[in-house]
Formats: C-alpha cells, sequence, structure tokens
C-alpha cells in the first residue's frame, strides 16, 4: 500500500535523492577492501617466563560482525598434528579505541571475537615458549627462536592476506629471520601471504653470523650458543655446496638465503629462503662429525627446489588444521637426503669412496628392517602422520623410514637413469624438468607425474621399478643396478657363528633393558618383551659388557637362564641361543668392469673406478 510521504518521496526531484556509497573503482581497490591488513608485535619482556607476547592488529573496514582467529596444529616439513594451540594463553580482545570486546573458543584451535563491524580490532595472547626443536618455539634468558605458524594466529579464510611482524627484542638482542624488513621500520618485517609468513623462522639473540655470496646474491650463517666450529670454514663449505644446487637447476630462485642455526639439539628445517638448524655446540670436530653437519645444511637447503618448489600434490597451499596426505613424502625427504651427501661429493668435500660408504651403511640399515617386507614408500609416506613421528617398540617389524629407503630407491632410480641412457640423462634431469615444467608453471606434481619424468629421462619404461621398490615391498636387486656403474655388493656376516640373543638392549641407570624385539630372531620366537629388564644370565648380574664378554664363549643353540622382570615380577627363563645373522654392507668395483661401466662411474662420482 502506497502512503502519502511514499508519494511524495517518488516525485522528489532526483539530486534530491540520497547517493549511493561510492564504490572501489577497480578489481584491485575491492581486493584491498576486502582483505583485511595484520600486524603483529611479538614481545619478550620476561625471557625466565618462557613466554611470548603477542600483540594482533586488524584492520578490517569491510570485516565481519565477528572473526574466527586460529592457529595452525602443524608446520610445513614436519608431518605431525601437533596442536600448537595448547600452548596459548592470557587470550584477549578490544577495540581499537580499548572498549572490551566479547570472545568465545569455539574448538582446540579457534578463538572467535564479537568485532560488531568494527575497524580494527587488537588481539592479545601469549604463548608458552619451552621446547628447543626446528618445529616449536623456546624463550629462555639465552635467546627467542620460533616458528610463526607455532606462534601468529591467523584470520580465517584469509590464508592469502599479506601481514607484517614486529619484534621487540630483549636487551640488545639481535634478529634473524628470512622475511624481508619493512622499509623505513625498525625491527618489522613483512610477508606477502600467510604461506610466506608460517615459512619464516625467527632467531633473536646475541649471535654470531658471517655473510657471504653465491652466484651474486647474499647469504648469512647465525650461530645462536659457543661451539667448536670455524666459522669461516663453514662459511666456505656451505659455499661450495650452494654453487653445486646452482650447477643442476641454473638458478638461485631467492633474494637472500638465512642458516639459522642452534647449538643445541639435533635436526633441521626447510623454508623459501632459509633454514632451521640444530647440532652439538661440540659436534665440529673431528672431521667426520663436521661432515655430519655439512650434510644436515645440504639436505635442508636442498629443500629450497625439492619440496619447497617442486610440490608435491598436496604439499601447497597449505591446509593448516588438517593432515595433508601425500604418497611423495619419499621423494621430498628421501631423495632429498641421497642428494644430502651427492652435494658434498660434487663440492670435493668427501671422497666417493666417503659417498658410497654412506650409502652401504644406509642400505645395511634397512636391510636390518623387517618391515622393509611389510610396509611401501608410498604407504610410508601416506602414514607418516600417524606413524612416523610415534615410533614404538614394534616399528621395526612394520615400518620403514621413508628418508632412508627414500634414499637407497632415490639412488637405485639414479643409477637406472645413467645406465639406461648411456650417461646422457639422470635425476638430476628429473628435478629440472619438474622445477621447469610444475614449478615454473605453477603446478604441483603427481606420482604418476614423477614417473613420466622419470621414464622420459630413461628412454623406456620404468613400471617394473616403481610397481617393486615404491609400491610395492619387494626385496631391492642391488647388484642388477650398481652393475651399469661398475659396482657391486660387498655382503659379509662378521659375526656369523656367534651365538645371541636378538634383542635390542639399552643399559641405564645399571638397568639392562629390552627396548625392541626384531622379527626372526631368537628373542622374537622365544617370547621375550619389549620391557624385560634382563636380571641376570645364569646367576650372573647382566649388562652390556658382561653380556657380551659372555655369550663370546657360547655357540648357537646352547641356553642359558635369563632372569627378568617382567612387569616387576621376577622369572627364570631357559633361552635357547641363535646365530648372529647381521650383516655388513659395502660396495666394491667389478672385477672386469667395461669402459661403458668406468665411463659412467665417473660421470657420476667424478672419480676413477
Amino acid at each position: 500500500m502506497l502512503t502519502i510521504a511514499t508519494i511524495l518521496f517518488m516525485y522528489q526531484e532526483p539530486q534530491a535523492r540520497p547517493k549511493p556509497a561510492k564504490e572501489p573503482k577497480t578489481r584491485a581497490e575491492q581486493t584491498r577492501a576486502a582483505t583485511p591488513e595484520i600486524a603483529y608485535t611479538v614481545t619478550m619482556s620476561k625471557p625466565a617466563t618462557h613466554l611470548l607476547e603477542v600483540e594482533m592488529r586488524l584492520k578490517w573496514p569491510a570485516g565481519p560482525q565477528s572473526v574466527d582467529l586460529k592457529m595452525p596444529v602443524w608446520t610445513p616439513g614436519s608431518y605431525l598434528v601437533r596442536e600448537y594451540a595448547r600452548h596459548l594463553q592470557d587470550f584477549s580482545a578490544k577495540s581499537a579505541s580499548g572498549q572490551a570486546l566479547g570472545w568465545r573458543k569455539i574448538n582446540k584451535n579457534t578463538w572467535t571475537v564479537d568485532s560488531k563491524g568494527a575497524g580494527e580490532i587488537v588481539v592479545s595472547y601469549r604463548v608458552y615458549s619451552n621446547e628447543l626443536t626446528v618445529r616449536t618455539n623456546e624463550l629462555n634468558d639465552e635467546h627467542a627462536f620460533w616458528n610463526n605458524g607455532a606462534l601468529l594466529l591467523f584470520p580465517k579464510d584469509q590464508l592469502k592476506a599479506p601481514s607484517t611482524v614486529a619484534v621487540r627484542p630483549y636487551g640488545k638482542w639481535k634478529i634473524a629471520t628470512g622475511l624481508p624488513k619493512v622499509a623505513g621500520q625498525t625491527n618489522a618485517f613483512r610477508a606477502e601471504n600467510f604461506d610466506v609468513l608460517y615459512d619464516s623462522p625467527f632467531e633473536v639473540s646475541d649471535f654470531n653470523e658471517i655473510a657471504f655470496n653465491v652466484q651474486g646474491k647474499p647469504h648469512r650463517i647465525v650461530m645462536s650458543g659457543e661451539g667448536n666450529y670455524d666459522l669461516r670454514q663453514m662459511a666456505k663449505d656451505v659455499a661450495k655446496i650452494a654453487e653445486e644446487g646452482y650447477k643442476i637447476f641454473g638458478e638461485l630462485p631467492y633474494t637472500d638465503y638465512t642458516f639459522i642455526v642452534n647449538l643445541r639439539g639435533g635436526g633441521g628445517l626447510e623454508h623459501l629462503n632459509s633454514t632451521a638448524l640444530q647440532w652439538s655446540r661440540f659436534g665440529f670436530k673431528p672431521q667426520s662429525r663436521y661432515n655430519g653437519f655439512l650434510n644436515l645444511v645440504a639436505h635442508e637447503y636442498f629443500h629450497l627446489w625439492n619440496v619447497k618448489r617442486i610440490r608435491p600434490d598436496a604439499l601447497g597451499p597449505f591446509d593448516y588444521e588438517n593432515e595433508n596426505y601425500t604418497k611423495l613424502l619419499w621423494v621430498a625427504e628421501g631423495v632429498t637426503s641421497y642428494y644430502e651427501s651427492l652435494l658434498l661429493r660434487r663440492a670435493g668435500i668427501i671422497s666417493d669412496k666417503e659417498f658410497l660408504d654412506g650409502k652401504a651403511s644406509m642400505i645395511e640399515q634397512l636391510q636390518a628392517r623387517p618391515g622393509r617386507f611389510e610396509t611401501s614408500l608410498e604407504e610410508a609416506s601416506m602414514d607418516a602422520w600417524i606413524k612416523y613421528y610415534r615410533q614404538d617398540e614394534n616399528s621395526v617389524n612394520n615400518q620403514i623410514s621413508y628418508y632412508d629407503k627414500g634414499d637407497v630407491v632415490g639412488m637405485m632410480l639414479d643409477i637406472t637413469i645413467r645406465t639406461a641412457s648411456g650417461g646422457a640423462k639422470s635425476m638430476d634431469d628429473v628435478l629440472r624438468f619438474l622445477y621447469n615444467e610444475h614449478f615454473k608453471k605453477g603446478k604441483n606434481y603427481t606420482p604418476e607425474d614423477l614417473q613420466k619424468a622419470a621414464e622420459m629421462m630413461a628412454g623406456k619404461s620404468l613400471d617394473d621399478f616403481f610397481t617393486k621398490y615404491v609400491r610395492g615391498e619387494a626385496e631391492i636387486d642391488y647388484d642388477s643396478i650398481m652393475n651399469g656403474i661398475g659396482i657391486k655388493t660387498n655382503v659379509t656376516e662378521p659375526n656369523k657363528g656367534r651365538a645371541y640373543i636378538g634383542a635390542d638392549l639399552t643399559e641405564e641407570a645399571g638397568k639392562l633393558t629390552i627396548r625392541a624385539v626384531a622379527a626372526d630372531t631368537p628373542a622374537y620366537e622365544q617370547g621375550l618383551n619389549s620391557g624385560d629388564q634382563i636380571v641376570a644370565v645364569d646367576g650372573y648380574r647382566a649388562s652390556q659388557a658382561f653380556l657380551q664378554s659372555y655369550l663370546s664363549d657360547k655357540k648357537p643353540a646352547d641356553k642359558v637362564k635369563l632372569t627378568i622382570f617382567r612387569f616387576d615380577k621376577l622369572r627364570d627363563v631357559v633361552f635357547t641361543l641363535g646365530g648372529n645373522l647381521r650383516k655388513d654392507y659395502g660396495f666394491a668395483p667389478l672385477d672386469n668392469p667395461t669402459a661403458e661401466q668406468r665411463k659412467l662411474y665417473q660421470g657420476y662420482l667424478n672419480a676413477e673406478l
């Protein structure tokens, strides 16, 4: 029904009508209006409390009436749901003018703030940080180290939004991160989106550092803690490793690169233009231990191509709230493990013999795992989220490591391609193809893409190889592959004829305890359990040293009486000793290698066979 007021309004002059709100003129303006401005400030006012203090300012004129803020449950490169939200405390929210805003926690990692259309909200919280690993956070009186994925909340559905991080360091501590600085601001850094933000850890401390250039691009090594390292020599060796990576791909796809090293613990985590490493403070001498550190450096550095840019199907853009399943972790991690020592060999840091000895040791470990007949590489990759970081006493029997077997299979695939192509192609070409045809074209790759690329380089079908060694659990025929480059496996049984129990033992505080029992050993067949404490053997107090000495006089099939505690109950077990079947693996040249085999060996390891 029309009223008089309505009729009068209808006949008003057009210019008297209220003007509609001005719409953004361009798509870019519309995007900016819909995207929040996010600024974090991280403070560490009381290091002894282990509490990192975070302020998050969210400017969002076009934002919703309520905002969901979320904490990631995992961080890329470490495939386990870690529930970072469990360390968050003291959450509060207010408007820019200081008015308190209502909020509630709606699930394990989500806080909903009643912003009520406020153009800007300020959220504050603290995160308990007392665990130094490459995937967690630590704050104490020596330093602050954190992963942004374990510290900074993100607004729901806004992972593409840019952000800045301002750091207020404790005292005169310095700051190291791969993020670029914000122009005109002190101790402030910017990220173009959350994938970049969560990929850029921070180290804040009184660290030592050294800078160097590779292919005209700046690099620096940051060392947090004192140790027996030689920073100048380290820079020279790391530069050699970087040069070898450049030779494979023809470019360094970053503006600068930062190596963050904390001298406690062990391990590493890869990032786009940085890496976080941990190593023993006195683990740089002798040379063999230093080479171990360089292997770690090479591994994490090589990831800047293999996984950070050459990305398996499910690994990016990331879902930070759920598992990201892929069958390709054996490539992401295992092939990277293969290349870590290959880069050291190409850089002249280790010899061809040292390289081969290291790979033989890897094969030896794989062959000692009954689990190699139970789990394929693709299955191990998929199950990383529930198995790899949760090893138990039966893992040796039902699992393989996608790192270790991936390393071995990566080597076998490389040699297969080299042999089939007469040395014209290698695994380098496979990775370079994936880099150029997938990463540079904005595509992730699938298991099928990988196999096709390998077959393209080999010039033949490799379906049998992938069916047996990648998708299946077949025993690897090492000699049929290694013979292609003039090498054979050299297998010995150093303890043949010696008696043994067959359990993996550990000794701590004078207690000799069974840690694990591998299948098909005397301990497994006769029912010894992990957790059993061996108190005595034939009435004599048991220890590692005594057991080794005592059993040296025994033969397989001899019987001994084991006195054990199981669930705090003492019992005697009459145990029949078995033969120690442990095998040592090595590589040796074929007796009469052909000219072709010699050529392929030379092309592979830059050495004479």
